[in-house]
């Protein structure tokens, strides 16, 4: 694989600042790609995302991001309409080679109280936190067809975990949300596939991530995982980009539809 492969191809990353988007970001730069990134900081946090830029533009890429709500249907738009404008400055245009989307925010809230007067989750936070980590793949697909910015060779990556099939408690709304975004990536395979668009989940192992720090008891997890990983170690951000890297390449035509877990085979450990 060279960078000549990648010449004028961008990727798109829906989490860019941070984990598996910030890392995804460095590593399709290294391999030749420009980055457009979508992130959602407020002040305390918005550095990573400026390091990323920073660190991608310092190897030679471009890279523009959007501090943006990635869940709003306006925004969305917003965004859309830059990328387009920015692919419209070559002849022939720039195309979005890669997507990827690890968008990481939801409802940590149980469903039942295991105490008195304890929080549990409600509807709107539950819609929220499909919407965002789910949903959100299938309109941002929709609205890249649509604008014609992905084309027959254009690959679509979701991020998702070991808790769309197993139960951690405190993770209910997500593991939903997980459960729902496997499923809308089979579909969108199946009804690309005639285009000849990529659309494949990443299942990453336990990884030391801001995301992960969130999740009650998340050190037990960490433990736990530890204990019976084969070899021994987590996941880390640069194994899920390094992946990426790989599965990006443009003689890699008929893998689609798949959840390809990448995590030293964590998920099959007992």
């Amino acid at each position: 694989m060279t960078e000549n492969q990648f010449k004028g191809k961008w990727a798109l990353i829906l989490g860019a600042s941070s984990g598996f988007g910030a890392a995804s970001a460095r590593a399709l730069a290294r391999a030749g790609m420009d980055i457009f990134g979508v992130h959602l900081d407020l002040k305390s946090t918005l550095p990573r995302a400026k390091q990323v830029v920073a660190d991608v533009e310092a190897l030679g890429r471009r890279a523009i991001f959007f501090n943006k709500n990635a869940a709003d249907a306006r925004k969305r738009g917003q965004v859309l309409d830059k990328m387009q404008e920015v692919l419209g400055e070559n002849e022939p245009p720039g195309v979005v080679h890669v997507v990827l989307h690890s968008l990481a925010f939801g409802t940590l809230l149980p469903f039942i109280p295991s105490e008195s007067g304890q929080e549990v989750v409600a509807q709107a936070q539950m819609d929220m936190t499909l919407n965002v980590m789910a949903h959100s793949l299938v309109y941002w697909v929709q609205d890249l067809v649509a604008r014609e910015m992905l084309v027959r060779g254009s690959r679509v990556f979701s991020m998702t975990s070991a808790g769309s099939h197993r139960v951690v408690r405190g993770y209910g709304a997500v593991s939903a949300a997980k459960a729902a975004l496997e499923s809308h990536t089979r579909q969108l395979a199946l009804e690309l596939a005639s285009r000849g668009i990529l659309v494949n989940c990443i299942q990453a192992g336990v990884t030391d991530t801001p995301a992960l720090r969130m999740i009650p008891n998340s050190d037990k997890i960490v433990a736990d995982v530890l204990a019976r990983h084969p070899a021994g170690r987590l996941t880390t951000p640069e194994d899920v980009a390094r992946t990426l890297v790989a599965l990006s390449d443009p003689a890699l035509t008929w893998i689609s539809g798949s959840v390809i877990y990448v995590d030293g085979g964590e998920d099959i450990a007992t």
